[in-house]
């Protein structure tokens, strides 16, 4: 595809650099618990920025996710994911993701391809990615919405735990879905 065609297939479309408004944007996740419910958590605390290029393809975005952050709405299963069974946030305080490129998928959607470092194992994990929009807000700022979802094995990344139960499956599933819902700002 075309710069022009991919440009004018994004309204409203910004070259620039962008940072992730924390009161408007959220990362999470979700997980199956017991093979029959998913259990859901964010992580409050993360860094995103997003370079928009001339050309949409030649974007990029990096991502820090503070691990300890993990916020289930429960302390004590909170703690159990901060543990050396699961997260190990002592020893692995954050997550990173890094572009390597974005594409046009069939049917028109985008994808960012990059390297998710997790549990100090780094791994290419695609995005799948929507841009809902870019607009300018009511104090004169510009802004950019974006969402973007992965599902990763926990297991790729080292992380193992995994108690059974008497049906004979995991408490935890392996896959978990990963999703960044983010307004950027534009900086100047």
């Amino acid at each position: 595809m075309s710069s022009a065609l991919a440009t004018a297939s994004i309204p409203g479309y910004l070259a620039g650099t962008w940072k992730a408004d924390p009161a408007h944007s959220e990362v999470g996740f979700s997980g199956r618990h017991l093979l029959i419910s998913n259990t859901r958590g964010r992580f409050p605390g993360y860094k995103v920025t997003i370079v928009t290029g001339e050309d949409p393809l030649l974007s990029s975005v990096t991502a820090t996710i503070e691990l300890a952050s993990v916020d289930t709405r429960l302390k004590m299963r909170d703690d159990h994911l901060r543990s050396a069974d699961y997260l190990d946030v002592e020893k692995y305080p954050v997550m990173t993701y890094r572009s390597t490129g974005i594409r046009r998928a069939d049917g028109g959607d985008w994808v960012i391809d990059g390297e998710l470092t997790l549990h100090g194992v780094t791994r290419p994990v695609p995005l799948a990615l929507e841009v809902l929009g870019f607009g300018t807000d009511p104090w004169g700022g510009q802004r950019a919405g974006f969402s973007a979802t992965a599902r990763i094995s926990r297991r790729d990344f080292g992380i193992g735990y995994a108690d059974g139960v008497d049906a004979g499956g995991a408490a935890v599933a392996d896959k978990v879905s990963v999703t960044l819902d983010i307004e950027a700002v534009l900086q100047p």
